[in-house]
């Protein structure tokens, strides 16, 4: 006795799949006998043909992924996408720009040599967090020569 009619006929009417729709098994004889989409109703109804619950994605695996990236696991430069750079490419990219800016502005005696050499060893130590910054602190010492 197939049923696949009134499964597709209850699908409809309830708007799910026909995979969610299940039949009671007892009263498989009574459902095989309903052909109209009144007695369908009717079956619905009284219970007989019901919704199965949706099946969700399970997140089980998410959350051990999770655990174990807490610990620190599954971190290292296979998973990470994108560029990243150093630390050190970082300061030799910034030290870089400093020592420009300083020898442009003692080229146009701008500052004075001593001063100059002064913003060097500062640049060096670490001092500035880029070239507008240096800009900034030369300004604010009045570090840069009168015209």
């Amino acid at each position: 006795m197939t049923l696949a009619s009134q499964r597709r006929l209850a699908a409809d009417i309830m708007k799910i799949g026909l995979s969610r729709v299940w039949i009671d098994p007892e009263d498989a004889d009574r459902v095989a006998i309903a052909i109209t989409r009144n007695e369908i109703r009717k079956l619905i109804h009284e219970g007989v043909i019901r919704k199965k619950p949706e099946v969700g994605i399970s997140r089980g695996r998410k959350r051990t992924l999770r655990i174990k990236k807490t610990a620190g696991r599954r971190k290292g430069p296979g998973t990470r996408k994108g560029t990243r750079v150093s630390p050190r490419s970082r300061w030799i990219h910034r030290i870089r720009v400093l020592r420009e800016r300083l020898r442009s502005l003692r080229d146009r005696r701008f500052i004075t040599t001593q001063t100059y050499r002064r913003l060097i060893l500062l640049s060096k130590g670490g001092t500035f967090r880029s070239g507008s910054h240096l800009e900034e602190y030369i300004q604010q010492h009045k570090l840069a020569k009168r015209r």
